[in-house]
């Protein structure tokens, strides 16, 4: 079998079989195949795609090409989410709390943030003494005392997804559904849980801007899920406005601890009550609506903030600081971001990416991969879209603890958020749902 051979048949829009792309895998993570032919590869799979087979038995390689964690270990259904990234999404650390309290088993590895979306780990790594680096023993002990843990990616979990990803990276593939499909389910996979709850965002904060390529990705990981024996369900959800009021490290654990206590804003309990919700259906909990109901009353009686106190001292994180939330060291400076113009109106739009930058150039997050971070920097939203504003009202705050971050991060806000007379159409937090072969639209 020659790789020139694969390139062609691809290039051509022929099939590959599941041999030839064990072998084409197989053979690139061990080094046979150069990078020059590899890229090719990927080009043609750009132009010309792949079926639902070879997409499957793609993921199925490039998951088996490193560790495949064994869960089995740990007692009850696992069940993992993923969401595709976005600006203030903390969901993960409230919607795990609440499934863990039904007794859902949840084993997660979370990734850290890199350009404008913000890593899980990142945030829990805010709580002073938190730990995120486990060995697999500590982990698994973890989740069978307490229902939960979430940890940074450890391991040698999907290196050929580490491989290809860089490679596209660098030959501007990176926007193909099938290998944007492969490359999260292969680690998710790889990561051992039975049932995945998938949390697809679009818009202009997401990597997929609209929502017909939103549902196909969406169809197409939820495939490959159930074709190598995962229970899978995907949701479609909003990312054309940030999810919450907080974006940053420490101000997105504070809103985190502020939903668990029933006092979260709407959208951000809203989202994460159908999160959770679908994840306990994935469970075997009840109907979409009995687990919906069961997910708010998590949070009702107080269990789910319990929960995270759990885990947050079993993962030797100070308690403290989610019992007493001002305890957050606060950021040297900050800044008032005022609607100086003259007009009365609507917040018709704010460019989601933008912000997400922004509390980048704060400190909040990283540019490359070496950046440290401010965990105390970001921006806390005191209007959204389609909220009514005149002059001088505040619609934002930016923190930070280098002033010389403020003036570019400044300018950049200020031309993410545009005013108008007239209030914008709302925009649903949920947009579809898909299952094994089922698309519901709302």
């Amino acid at each position: 079998m020659r790789m020139y051979d694969l390139i062609q048949k691809k290039r051509n829009k022929e099939e590959l079989s599941n041999e030839e792309i064990e072998y084409m895998i197989n053979h690139y993570v061990s080094g046979e195949i150069p990078d020059y032919q590899m890229s090719a590869m990927l080009m043609a799979i750009f132009f010309n795609g792949m079926n639902d087979r070879e997409i499957s038995t793609m993921t199925n390689a490039m998951a088996k090409s490193g560790d495949m964690v064994d869960l089995s270990s740990i007692e009850g259904i696992k069940v993992d989410k993923h969401s595709t990234g976005g600006v203030g999404d903390k969901t993960t650390l409230i919607i795990a709390p609440i499934v863990a309290y039904y007794g859902v088993k949840v084993a997660k590895m979370s990734g850290r943030g890199l350009g404008h979306t913000g890593g899980t780990v990142d945030k829990m790594e805010a709580i002073p003494g938190l730990r995120t680096n486990f060995s697999q023993e500590e982990f698994f002990d973890i989740v069978n005392k307490t229902g939960i843990s979430v940890i940074g990616q450890s391991g040698n979990l999907a290196p050929a997804d580490k491989k290809l990803y860089a490679l596209r990276d660098v030959t501007a593939t990176v926007e193909s559904i099938p290998l944007i499909a492969s490359s999260i389910m292969s680690k998710k996979l790889a990561a051992g849980s039975d049932c995945i709850l998938l949390d697809v965002k679009t818009g202009n904060g997401a990597f997929m801007k609209n929502l017909d390529d939103s549902i196909s990705l969406a169809q197409k990981m939820v495939t490959i899920g159930e074709n190598c024996g995962r229970k899978m369900v995907a949701l479609i959800t909003d990312m054309d406005i940030p999810l919450g009021n907080n974006i940053g490290n420490s101000l997105e654990i504070v809103e985190v601890i502020d939903t668990l206590n029933g006092k979260g804003p709407k959208d951000l309990t809203d989202l994460c009550i159908k999160l959770a919700g679908n994840m306990l259906y994935l469970a075997n909990k009840g109907t979409i609506e009995e687990c919906e109901n069961m997910a708010k009353q998590a949070i009702e009686n107080g269990y789910a903030i319990k929960k995270l106190i759990e885990m947050v001292e079993a993962q030797g994180g100070d308690i403290q600081y989610i019992k007493n939330p001002n305890k957050f060291t606060k950021s040297k400076y900050s800044l008032d971001i005022v609607l100086e113009e003259d007009v009365q109106g609507y917040i018709n739009y704010m460019d989601t990416e933008g912000l997400g930058i922004a509390s980048t150039m704060l400190g909040a997050g990283r540019e490359t991969k070496e950046d440290s971070i401010d965990f105390s920097a970001g921006i806390v939203l005191n209007k959204k879209v389609g909220d009514k504003v005149k002059k001088g009202d505040i619609l934002c705050t930016l923190y930070t603890n280098d002033y010389n971050r403020i003036e570019n991060a400044r300018n950049k806000v200020k031309n993410s958020i545009i005013v108008r007379e007239n209030k914008p159409k709302e925009i649903p937090l949920v947009f579809a749902r898909v299952e094994k072969d089922k698309l519901q639209k709302f």
